[in-house]
């Protein structure tokens, strides 16, 4: 039964509503930490706690950009085990409309149009 330990480790990772959605998020690509807690209303420490997990497993892993924590999938084959569980259960994915959270996520990739430079925007009138 030792030849299964790594496949029932990597279901047991994935087995969480949290890291599911998480995965789900960084199926679109990067994302900052403030962007998945402005579209999971989750505390920050809670999806922070989830990610570490995700970490460890190997699945993510992070870049600092100023405050801002970034992650990102490394290992992508873990969106067609997903789409797998999914299809066997009847449901589809979950998908979160990333649009509906950007206004309450204070990032900088969410809100460049309000960090751009005073002196470069034009006004024409």
């Amino acid at each position: 039964m030792n030849a299964y330990k790594k496949q029932t480790d990597l279901l047991k990772i994935i087995a969480h509503p949290t890291r599911l959605a998480v995965l789900e998020i960084l199926r679109d690509g990067e994302q900052c930490v403030c962007h998945m807690e402005a579209m999971l209303g989750l505390r920050q420490a809670s999806i922070s706690q989830q990610l570490m997990i995700l970490r460890q497993s190997g699945l993510v892993e992070f870049r600092r950009d100023g405050l801002n924590m970034y992650y990102r999938v490394v290992k992508p084959e873990i969106f067609s085990v997903l789409d797998a569980v999914n299809s066997a259960s009847g449901q589809s994915a979950a998908r979160i409309a990333h649009k509906h959270a950007n206004a309450a996520c204070p990032c900088p990739k969410c809100n460049a149009v309000q960090n751009i430079p005073l002196e470069q925007i034009s006004v024409r009138g």
